[in-house]
Formats: C-alpha cells, structure tokens, sequence
C-alpha cells in the first residue's frame, strides 16, 4: 500500500480487498456459533485486524454509509464488528464525515454502569447502521438493533456486512424492514 492510502481507485481496493477474504476462507464443514453448520466459513477478523485489510475495509464501508446518506452512527454486537466500527471511525475523521461509534455488549456489563452499549450517548432518533463481518442467520445485526433501539431510542436503517453467507440472513433482516448491504456475498468467492 502507498504511504498515502487506498483511497482513489474503487476497483483496486476492491480487488485487494477480495484477495485478502479469500485468504481467510475455508470450505471444511465447521459448525458456527449459531450452532448452525456451514461449508463456507470465513474469518472475519484475518481480515478486519489486519492493518491493510481495516483500511481496505474502512474505506468500502464509509463510501456505502456516505451513499446512503443521513447516517450518524455505526456500530454492531462485539466482537465481529468492533475493528470495523473503529476502522470506518477513523476513516470518517479524515474525511470529515461526523459519526458517531458504538458497540454493543451480549450482555450488559455486571459492574460499572453497567451498560450494554459502550460509545458516546446515542440519543433518541439517532439514525444508526449496523455493521457485522458476516451474514449468516442475522441474528447478532437483530440484537444490536433490538438493544440500540429499546436502550436508546436511536432508529436502526439498515445493515452492512463484509461477507454474506447466503444462508438466509440476508432474507431474515429484510423481513424485519432493514435494509441490507454486503460488500462481498459466498458466491463471489465459489470456484
């Protein structure tokens, strides 16, 4: 990467960024979190916790928040969408895009606040994006909107993933009105 960045070229960070994903899957049969088994995993966080890839990442995300228009914060469930949350932070920093940050907790902290939304306070209305590493069944993007929205009042738009699996997630987070954005789906990916 240049000293100065990816920005510029779409197609190229694209492409870049593709070949990163690639690197980070795996068609062995694994069984997710969900408890749903799957031929086609990806590692999010090969990708997103790697210097390039977080900017790579960054750049693509920011440019569909700022087509989409009147977003002013992002965040998901931790952990898959912190370092992309963090990575879209820094990014609209340089290019003056004023956004707020959040991520939400699985469970509210025991100590503390105890808050389950760590950022600064998202008030009533707030219009939010969800931000994950992958699709699958939806179900971490429907948590973070379902405490976004109950703890804060903040109006959740839709979502972005980096990969979707095409595993029905996509179809289940559209049923409950949001809108969905993947930058890469599982068969980009297929031989």
């Amino acid at each position: 990467m240049d000293r100065e960045g990816p920005r510029g070229d779409r197609a190229r960070i694209r492409e870049r960024l593709q070949a990163k994903i690639r690197a980070c899957i795996s068609f062995a049969r694994v069984r997710l979190s969900s408890g749903k088994e799957t031929d086609f995993y990806f590692d999010g966080r090969q990708v997103s916790l790697d210097p390039e890839g977080s900017v790579l990442i960054g750049e693509l995300m920011l440019d569909e928040i700022e087509r989409k228009g009147g977003v002013e914060a992002v965040g998901g469930l931790t952990s898959g969408a912190d370092p992309i949350t963090s990575a879209i932070g820094v990014l609209a920093y340089q290019r003056g895009v004023p956004l707020k940050l959040f991520y939400v907790r699985k469970e509210p902290k025991a100590h503390g606040l105890g808050k389950q939304i760590e950022g600064p306070t998202l008030a009533s209305g707030t219009r939010v994006v969800i931000v994950d590493d992958v699709i699958t069944t939806g179900k971490s993007i429907l948590e973070s909107r379902r405490v976004v929205e109950k703890e804060t009042g903040a109006k959740v738009l839709g979502a972005l993933a980096l990969v979707d699996r095409e595993e029905g997630g996509r179809q289940a987070l559209e049923r409950e009105g949001l809108e969905v954005l993947s930058l890469y789906r599982r068969s980009d990916f297929l031989p």
